[in-house]
């Protein structure tokens, strides 16, 4: 056990030389030091954002667990939000964590979360998402290569209609466009936005692209899943880490750099620090742009 000071709270930190990703010689300690590194670049993505934990106590290969509710042993000063839901007469009730500041990360990479999902809207306005998620994830018989060709195919179709998109691969084989909006749609306006450009894309590339539901029918194609745009739903959080081989994480790139053919593998807990203090927030757009889409609603 190690004790430290973050931000005037002590925190006891456990198992530092657990490995998290063995292959890679990363260890847990390894893990909350790149947290602390990506901080300045990461927390605004998730500031006033519910989360949703991925936890691998015993690293990549061991046992995982999503984890919404706050524990009960998450200290006092832990910021949380609680949403309240009703189904068949029975109330609910999940206290998410929020992620707003260093200690509170730090917190979080201690438990082993090596996977943040944060909601699309904040708690200030909770029901206004403030972007717009295309999750272009590939299907059997597809990879990376053909989400990134609907990816450049659907930043086209965005700038035809004066609207910007903000790539990111998604640390495993797809690719995640985010639209920023002003927060004043609704999830289901947001959902119809979304859906609309999808079935362009559908139509244009049906040899390539699918909004089919039943998975089994999604074969050879790549899945526009324009259903994330639901509340409550969340997406791993740019610069999060994945739980495979090399450690990659979630990485916001140029359209420039999508062009020339990256790959995920290129970005991952070892080398984004290094990469962050020389490009910046890719992903800053996404937090400043205001768009509106009235026309397709």
């Amino acid at each position: 056990m190690t004790l430290v000071m973050v931000e005037g709270e002590k925190l006891k930190l456990s198992n530092l030389s657990k490995l998290m990703w063995p292959e890679d010689g990363i260890t847990k300690a390894d893990f909350i030091n790149y947290f602390v590194q990506i901080a300045p670049y990461l927390l605004p993505h998730l500031k006033d954002r519910p989360v949703v934990f991925t936890r691998y106590p015993e690293g990549i290969h061991g046992e995982s667990f999503y984890q919404k509710n706050a524990p009960d042993y998450a200290p006092d000063w832990l910021n949380t939000y609680t949403v309240v839901s009703f189904s068949g007469g029975q109330k609910k009730e999940i206290r998410y964590v929020l992620i707003n500041d260093l200690k509170s990360l730090v917190w979080a990479a201690n438990q082993a979360s090596l996977e943040i999902h944060p909601w699309l809207s904040r708690i200030g306005s909770i029901d206004y998402p403030d972007f717009a998620v295309f999750d272009l994830d590939p299907m059997e018989n597809t990879d990376f290569e053909d989400a990134r060709f609907l990816a450049l195919a659907l930043k086209r179709l965005l700038e035809m209609e004066g609207l910007k998109g903000f790539p990111k691969t998604s640390g495993a084989t797809g690719i995640q466009v985010y639209v920023p909006l002003e927060s004043r749609y609704t999830y289901r306006q947001v959902r119809t936005f979304a859906e609309f450009f999808c079935r362009v894309l559908e139509k244009t590339f049906p040899e390539k692209a699918t909004i089919e539901r039943n998975v089994k029918k999604r074969k050879g194609r790549v899945y526009l899943d324009y259903l994330q745009n639901v509340k409550g739903k969340t997406l791993i959080a740019p610069y999060s880490p994945r739980p495979f081989k090399g450690a990659p994480v979630s990485a916001p790139v140029t359209w420039d750099e999508l062009e020339r053919g990256v790959v995920p593998s290129m970005f991952t807990v070892k080398n984004m620090p290094e990469r962050l203090k020389k490009t910046g927030d890719l992903f800053k757009g996404v937090l400043e742009e205001r768009q509106k889409i009235d026309r397709w609603l």
